[in-house]
């Protein structure tokens, strides 16, 4: 049966509203083709499921507000600063291992973490940690890079390296765990300790650009004497923030932040872009104003009693979680939770990310 005019009409404008109706999703481009990362805990996220060491996060309750609650050897109750800035760069929602053996091609091209919780720029850190040295995640990176040429090609590589962002986090392991828990460095003050760190942290920036890496940032030291553990161990019976852990992260700091400069200046000729993103600031006044950012504490992790379970002292067997855990700066008592990390993550997305995205 033939319809009339004024029925293939009311049909037309029926499509052109449900066609109205539909929304129009937008796929933005990625703002780079890769973020590269290497260092700690802070970024790690899940290399050390498969090495041999104590210092993992592959069980509950970590993973405790993850998708499907799952403990992915993140040290964190959710997502970590890489995932935040994997995401605003418009790569992907989570920024992967580079050892685990579910990584894919897609996920390998956009890029992955080496980093490895527990390991720092002192060659003695890692020793006594068990976990993989900086050294060797830059030969991870080296075996990284093949893999890439392998899957897309010698441009994939170049462009990878060239508009690829390469993040660096470490240095809290250094000062917490190997100067003053273990006094493994006895013949060391504190200024000297400092410059310790700088000497092998821009050793391996200097690795970085030297492999072809054009765009790297180095994330400076929080205050670590204000962390939890440290406030319990060397912060007395107030547990006040310990001052000489601070000492050194805002010595190291500034000689890092100097030494960027430097390495940055002899750098004009070429397009390499090295920035120091300096977060102690922000994050003391986060812990000292925890009520200004949405949080109730900022002294205590969310994880057990919140005075030292970290790792696999904060387990399901004898480490109950806070309620609510969005109330809490830290989730275990080194490690901020994933709200603090966003509020953090958007701090060094705004003020140093963007500035290596410009050309």
């Amino acid at each position: 049966m033939r319809m009339g005019g004024g029925s293939s009409a009311a049909a037309a404008l029926v499509v052109m509203v449900l066609w109205a109706a539909v929304p129009v999703v937008v796929v933005q481009a990625a703002s780079s083709p890769a973020l590269i990362v290497f260092g700690d805990s802070i970024v790690d996220p899940g290399n050390n499921n498969g090495i041999n060491t104590i210092i993992k996060a592959n069980f509950p309750p970590y993973g405790h507000d993850f998708h499907n609650h799952t403990p992915t050897g993140r040290f964190c109750n959710g997502r970590i600063p890489t995932d935040f800035i994997a995401s605003r760069l418009g790569l992907k929602e989570l920024l992967p291992p580079y050892l685990s053996p579910e990584l894919s091609t897609e996920e390998l091209l956009t890029g992955v973490s080496f980093a490895s919780g527990g390991t720092g720029f002192d060659p003695l850190t890692p020793r006594l940690a068990s976990v993989i040295s900086m050294p060797d995640q830059l030969l991870l990176f080296q075996q990284y890079k093949e893999r890439v040429r392998g899957a897309a090609g010698d441009a994939r590589v170049a462009d990878m390296m060239t508009r690829g962002i390469f993040a660096i986090c470490a240095g809290s392991d250094d000062v917490a765990n190997t100067y003053f828990t273990m006094r493994a460095r006895p013949g060391y003050d504190h200024a000297s300790y400092a410059a310790l760190l700088v000497h092998h942290a821009a050793a391996f920036v200097d690795e970085l650009v030297k492999a072809g890496a054009r765009k790297v940032a180095i994330i400076g030291m929080p205050p670590i004497g204000c962390v939890p553990s440290q406030r319990t161990m060397s912060g007395g019976m107030e547990r006040r923030c310990s001052e000489g852990h601070n000492q050194i992260a805002v010595a190291y700091n500034a000689g890092m932040k100097r030494r960027m400069e430097e390495m940055q200046a002899k750098k004009k000729s070429t397009k390499t872009k090295l920035v120091f993103m300096d977060i102690y600031g922000f994050l003391m006044d986060m812990m000292m104003r925890p009520r200004a950012y949405g949080f109730s504490d900022s002294t205590m992790g969310c994880c057990g009693t919140g005075l030292l379970e970290v790792s696999v002292l904060c387990n399901a067997l004898t480490s109950s979680v806070c309620t609510p855990v969005s109330d809490y700066l830290f989730w275990d008592s080194y490690h901020p939770t994933e709200k603090a990390y966003s509020i953090l993550t958007d701090f060094v997305y705004d003020n140093y990310v963007k500035k290596l995205l410009l050309d």
